[in-house]
């Protein structure tokens, strides 16, 4: 009861480490994995008269996240220095945009229950990474890894306009399909190529001003966003019920115990003393290369979901999870020019498909059937020639063993060919019914739901052969009389 007088507002700071060959300002590698310190020179590690130069790819790949994100992109732009001082920050300052990031308003859209709600943004902007440090290395020392050094990063800014963890696990889920869609970044968050940062404060509702907030720094997971904000809202409201100060501070989370732990206080912009970054022009975005980016940019998610459930008459679910994965929604557009039944296709690839590649633990990109050979493995149950239980648990069983052969051929191989014959299943029928007369008198007083006992008899006697469709309609007539 307590907590129904209050209300969460959360702002989120994702920062999404793009998927370039090369770092921010030089030509080091940014591959994930490899020995500490082995992707560094003298410009990643600062040394006096070493000069930055910018990566094209980089601006390419934020101006491509801002226009599918609904941003407006600033066409004049140019980097600053942000200054603070951690042990793997080699240069003692963080280059980043301030005053002028190259996106700034657009959206996030997710879905609150079933309700969809658009979360606003402030801004995105370009930085580099700083390194890492490890605690876990040495029993007596902290140890730095530089690898990390000058990594690209865009900042993904919120507006505080998140009001529960479960809209803020939307909004990072939503953001993680479309920075792998876009391929800009590759989403791993265990690997810290996505990290989260949560501005989480309470308010009483009805109260315009924000409350005193709270920073949980380096969430590396969705469940672990969520959790950090659960534990907070409940922790801030506690303070406040006891007629305590909220102190403005940055936190961490411990995975472990699902709870939070002070670091220090919290710095505001100030104290960073940002000015611009001497040793970078300042750049400009044309409406030229602005066109460019956006005609090569793939359909969206949102977008495919509309011409699914529009054109294809896919179910709102179905295309949803269809979208959210553009190598998934691929095999699917494949399917489009070679058959009709699309919602049929929509049903194995998020059932016996997925429940393959999952077993597996592989990508529909390593799926061994080309689009068309299932297509005429799902012809086979539309057509009735095989029912959907001996298409999905053998024949497409067979085919993952072999997908050159024909699943028309592979069926009567196994003899699997669905009788269609109304004198053969007719015999059929009445001998199931024959074998229990007293579930016959007790269909006929009215327990209807029987029929299906009588079905399942017949795909006995039938060897599961027997056209269930025709074999529901002899039921239906011979038990009325």
């Amino acid at each position: 009861m307590v907590k129904e007088k209050y209300e969460l507002v959360v702002g989120l700071e994702v920062h999404a480490q793009l998927s370039t060959k090369s770092k921010l300002f030089c030509g080091d590698s940014a591959a994930f994995g490899t020995m500490p310190n082995t992707q560094v020179s003298p410009i990643t590690l600062a040394h006096p008269g070493t000069l930055p130069k910018m990566n094209k790819k980089a601006i390419e790949y934020a101006v491509k996240l801002g226009l599918a994100l609904h941003c407006d992109i600033m066409q004049e732009n140019y980097f600053a220095r942000k200054n603070y001082f951690y042990p793997d920050l080699p240069k003692g300052y963080q280059i980043s945009q301030h005053t002028t990031p190259i996106c700034r308003n657009g959206y996030v859209r997710i879905l609150s229950g079933e309700n969809e709600k658009q979360i606003p943004l402030n801004r995105i902007h370009i930085e580099e990474d700083a390194g890492k440090s490890l605690h876990d290395v040495d029993e007596e020392y902290t140890s730095i890894d530089l690898n990390r050094a000058g990594v690209p990063l865009l900042e993904i800014v919120s507006e505080p306009a998140i009001h529960s963890a479960e809209e803020a696990f939307a909004y990072i889920t939503e953001l993680r399909k479309l920075v792998r869609w876009l391929g800009v970044c590759d989403g791993n968050m265990e690997e810290g190529s996505m990290r989260c940062d949560a501005n989480i404060s309470v308010r009483l509702k009805g109260e315009t001003r924000l409350g005193t907030r709270v920073e949980v720094k380096n969430l590396n997971s969705i469940r672990h966003v969520k959790k950090a904000i659960e534990f907070e809202a409940d922790r801030l409201i506690g303070l406040l019920e006891n007629g305590e100060i909220i102190q403005q501070q940055t936190r961490s989370f411990d995975a472990d115990k699902g709870t939070t732990f002070s670091l220090r206080s919290k710095e505001d912009a100030d104290d960073y003393r940002y000015f611009p970054e001497p040793d970078l022009t300042p750049f400009h975005i044309s409406d030229q290369y602005l066109e460019e980016i956006r005609s090569s940019m793939p359909e969206l998610p949102e977008t495919l979901e509309k011409k699914y459930i529009n054109s294809y008459h896919l179910s709102a679910y179905d295309a949803r999870v269809i979208c959210d994965d553009r190598d998934l929604a691929a095999y699917f557009e494949s399917t489009v020019p070679v058959t009709a039944n699309h919602k049929s296709v929509a049903n194995w690839l998020l059932g016996p498909v997925k429940s393959h590649l999952n077993e597996t633990n592989i990508g529909i990109t390593g799926f061994i059937l080309q689009p068309a050979q299932l297509v005429r493995l799902i012809d086979l149950v539309e057509k009735g020639q095989v029912s959907f239980s001996n298409a999905s648990s053998k024949v497409f069983q067979a085919l993952l063993t072999d997908p050159t052969q024909d699943p028309l051929e592979l069926a009567r191989q196994l003899n699997l060919l669905q009788e269609s014959d109304t004198g053969s299943i007719e015999a059929w029928v009445d001998e199931a019914m024959a074998s229990m007369p007293e579930k016959v008198k007790e269909y006929r007083s009215g327990k209807k739901g029987l029929i299906g006992l009588f079905a399942g008899e017949v795909k006995k006697l039938s060897k599961g052969k027997a056209d269930m469709q025709i074999v529901n309609l002899l039921l239906e007539e011979k038990l009325k009389t």
